[in-house]
């Protein structure tokens, strides 16, 4: 078969898998993309998938759960994850309008727009920035520095999340050399646990006296699911047909801007773009609806161009998404690397084209827009129906515990699973009392990878 035909069969393959998957954990509530994304997608890199493919399917399971993450935030006033957050407090208006519907359309519409939009203008900014690459990396170790102190500041803990760098990059460094001493080479362990963190943190919590006290509630917390208003024929409603032309235009812009930018964090991203258009729109009614398409499409357009502007053009993980939801497409050992010592890279970035990272990331959108975006217009209120009642999040949550740690296991044996346990209790328990998030961690262990040693050679 030729080489060209079998890489669209197996990007289109992936693309699908992605589509389908991600769209449907995109409905379960409180589903953050690091845990999900990220696990999933290193096992798919680990089982020798080709470049293509992974690549493909990342995309499309980005693009697709940030498109599904509207249904639980829309109807059930549940934000569906992390990026979803700032979007509620306008589906919470809406929904007491008695127009949550309007607001699930706003934001698929906004979503679908925003991919189509920032796949080529990123992969634009990346050629633009691909000149400086190899300035950049053979920089790397200071820039690591700079950008997990940059990142930290922008995170919700500010400077308390800087000061944290420091003994969470020692914690690393410690457990390196202890790994070290035993002949075990970790690297996938503790990307892992950073990644989970969060939920090793309230698995534990959930089994101490002093936090299961504060977590008991006296009665099942009760969400009550708008009816179902369908206003279209067919089954693909045109987006531009959903949305009015302020709407279009403000949304197309926010797209574009935010596609240019790659190392701010895109919950902040998303917030601000609210703001600004936000401010300049009157009628409460049409402010609501419009911010609501603005956020949702900036959650798209920032979580692919903070991917594809560092891989295609450095082919190192300078952005909070790279660092977190993206991490297996730039290092996940053996097979994708990032070797500072020798300053050489080798993952995405050396295997595919800039060419071919547009080809196959409209190839992704597409594949989302026709997977994620009209199941999400025609079957949210079933879906959503279904989800709450018969989904439980015990399941959920054990699969990814069950995924980790055979990950875990295939990399260090016990070694590993301690790893991951200990990073993970501390990077989650840091992440929900001071808000040193994922991101910031990612950049810590990066930091104590690159950075520690090049200090080391400097000052000993």
């Amino acid at each position: 078969m030729n080489g060209f035909v079998f890489d669209i069969l197996v990007a289109v393959s992936m693309g699908l898998a992605g589509a389908v998957l991600f769209s449907l954990i995109g409905l379960v509530s409180g589903t953050d993309e690091t845990t999900t994304i990220a696990p999933v997608t290193l096992l798919v890199v680990l089982l020798g998938v080709p470049p293509v493919g992974i690549f493909t399917f990342w995309m499309a399971a980005a693009i697709s759960k940030h498109m599904t993450h509207a249904v639980p935030t829309a109807l059930l006033g549940i934000p569906g994850d992390t990026l979803a957050t700032p979007l509620l407090q306008q589906a919470t208006a809406l929904r007491n309008l008695g127009a949550p519907h309007i607001a699930l359309r706003k934001m698929l519409a906004g979503a679908i727009i925003s991919a189509f939009i920032a796949v080529p203008l990123a992969v634009l900014f990346a050629i633009l920035l691909a000149p400086f690459g190899k300035a950049i990396t053979s920089s790397a170790p200071w820039i690591f520095i700079a950008a997990a102190i940059f990142i930290a500041y922008f995170s919700a803990g500010r400077w308390s999340s800087v000061l944290t760098l420091v003994p969470f990059v020692m914690l690393i460094v410690a457990l390196q050399s202890f790994t070290g001493q035993q002949n075990v080479k970790l690297s996938v362990s503790y990307f892992l646990g950073i990644a989970i963190g969060p939920l090793v943190a309230d698995l534990i919590s959930s089994i101490s006296p002093v936090e299961a006290k504060r977590m008991h509630r006296a009665e099942y917390r009760r969400s009550s699911l708008a009816p179902d208003v369908k206003s279209w024929a067919g089954f693909f409603p045109n987006p531009f047909k959903v949305l009015d032309k302020t709407q279009i235009a403000a949304t197309a812009a926010a797209a574009a801007v935010t596609s240019a930018t790659f190392v701010f964090s895109p919950v902040a991203m998303t917030v601000l773009a609210g703001e600004i258009v936000g401010s300049r729109i009157k009628h409460a009614y049409h402010r609501l609806t419009t911010v609501l398409s603005v956020k949702n499409g900036v959650t798209e357009s920032t979580y692919i161009a903070e991917a594809l502007i560092p891989l295609i053009a450095f082919g190192l993980p300078l952005s909070p998404v790279a660092a977190g939801p993206a991490a297996p497409l730039f290092n996940a050992p053996p097979r994708f690397t990032v070797d500072l010592a020798s300053g050489q890279v080798n993952n995405l970035h050396t295997m595919m084209s800039p060419m071919e990272f547009l080809g196959y990331g409209l190839l992704a959108v597409v594949l989302a827009a026709l997977i994620a975006y009209p199941f999400a217009m025609n079957y949210a209120h079933t879906a959503a129906a279904f989800v709450a009642r018969r989904i439980s999040h015990e399941a959920i949550i054990g699969t990814f515990v069950g995924l980790v740690a055979v990950i875990g296991l295939w990399e260090g044996g016990i070694f590993g699973l301690l790893v991951i346990l200990t990073i993970g209790l501390v990077g989650g328990t840091l992440n929900r009392v001071i808000g040193f998030n994922a991101g910031v961690q990612f950049m810590g262990y990066y930091a104590a990878v690159l950075s520690v040693p090049a200090l080391m050679k400097l000052f000993v």
